[in-house]
């Protein structure tokens, strides 16, 4: 690999670095179909898997807020990372455990580095959409409640009204 070709690859993995979060793993010993079968799984997430020289990633972590994550890359090990913060990890954990040689270290998200745990818990968090999905559900309830406590009292007046009308009828 050519020093162009380094440079490249370092200001790549800064960006990837940068945004959503990573999870880093060993991957010693998979065939290229296992290898295929988890891109794929990634990439139908939304997510992403790199086999990364571990020189270049220490060296694009240098500086970055995540820099503790460095000590993850020893031996065969590849990211995956995503934009969306729990779908990395819930690929990767879901895949991990089924494929024996697919062993998660660690991972991070912006500032925060995660242990093998800590990324198993991050992966059991319901994701952005769901997130989304929550809000809205609570805010349309929450609307649906004004409206009632609104029309309430003056349900209330004109079935009194009505009473009302029914004795003087009688």
């Amino acid at each position: 690999m050519d020093r162009l070709t380094k440079e490249a690859s370092v200001e790549e993995l800064k960006g990837i670095f940068s945004s959503g979060s990573v999870v880093i793993a060993h991957y010693s010993g998979m065939t290229v179909a296992e290898m295929t079968d988890l891109r794929t799984k990634l990439r139908e997430t939304g997510g992403t898997f790199k086999v990364v020289r571990n020189r270049l990633a220490k060296i694009a972590l240098q500086g970055n807020s995540a820099e503790g994550a460095s000590e993850y890359f020893n031996g065969p090990v590849g990211i995956a990372f995503s934009e969306d913060f729990t779908a990395a990890p819930k690929a990767a954990v879901a895949y991990a455990k089924n494929n024996d040689k697919f062993e998660i270290l660690g991972g991070f998200m912006e500032a925060e580095v995660f242990d093998a745990n800590g990324v198993a818990a991050l992966s059991k968090m319901p994701s952005r959409e769901e997130l989304i999905g929550m809000v809205a559900a609570r805010l349309l309830g929450q609307a649906g409640e004004v409206v009632s406590r609104i029309t309430s009292p003056g349900q209330t007046l004109a079935g009194q009204i009505q009473v009302i009308g029914e004795k003087a009828e009688a």
